[in-house]
């Protein structure tokens, strides 16, 4: 197995005639396609990005458990190891880097399995370099999220290493998901978050479906959140979403 490590370019010749250049980052390619890897890898390194190279899904899920990547660009159909179980073993020792699937499986039911599974995005096969590139920086200019192991609010407390929720030492038994979306809240406090940020970020559809799903999964939050007497932590802004504010 080898890896191909690719030479960052110039970060100026990489940002003429844009506003503002991306941000240059390392790169994890795993792709077992010889001439695709190449050709992702050169576009990418004449962006300015370093960008290594793994042929196979074994090979490619050791190296992308190392923090010092920014992206992850992983083929879905991989030897050895696939695309999927690769991202779902990351996603399970916590390694949120994000990820970029690409594959020739373009189905809407296989987009929707790879972004469950973790992927932040998902580009079909064929693809321009040009989309590629675009989806790349998309992906890099996001916030990196916080490493915090706890995260607080008011008498709300949630430990992220063993996925315990508690409010004023009361333990609050939460389902996977519960927990995703009252985490992603508690990291946003004071900031109104839309339905459709949690469909795509706390269920990874790229599309907004006509579904009262969202508001279910607040609703059956809320009421294990707050016993009577408890002021309401996760509040509803009409017209828009829901927002997390720590009580006076």
């Amino acid at each position: 197995m080898a890896m191909k490590g690719g030479t960052a370019a110039s970060a100026g010749a990489a940002g003429q005639g844009t506003a503002a250049a991306p941000r240059v980052a390392r790169i994890l390619l795993i792709e077992d396609d010889a001439d695709l890897a190449a050709e992702v890898t050169a576009h990418l390194t004449a962006m300015g990005h370093a960008v290594d190279h793994a042929e196979d899904g074994a090979q490619g899920a050791e190296l992308a458990a190392d923090p010092a990547y920014a992206l992850l660009i992983i083929d879905r159909m991989l030897p050895g190891l696939d695309g999927l179980s690769i991202i779902e073993r990351l996603r399970e020792a916590s390694v949120r880097t994000p990820v970029l699937f690409v594959s020739a499986l373009g189905a809407l039911d296989d987009r929707v399995r790879g972004l469950k599974a973790g992927g932040d995005d998902y580009l079909v096969k064929p693809f321009a370099l040009a989309e590629l590139a675009a989806r790349v920086e998309a992906l890099l200019r996001r916030p990196p999220e916080t490493r915090e192991t706890m995260l607080r609010g008011g008498g709300l407390e949630l430990d992220l290493i063993d996925r315990v929720a508690r409010r004023d030492g009361r333990r609050i038994d939460l389902l996977p998901r519960e927990f995703k979306l009252l985490e992603y809240l508690m990291r946003r406090p004071g900031q109104v978050v839309t339905r459709e940020m949690l469909l795509e970020d706390v269920w990874h559809y790229r599309f907004v479906p006509q579904t009262n799903l969202v508001d279910v999964h607040v609703g059956k939050l809320r009421r294990k959140i707050d016993v009577p007497g408890e002021a309401s932590m996760i509040q509803s802004v009409r017209g828009a979403g829901f927002v997390f504010r720590v009580p006076d």
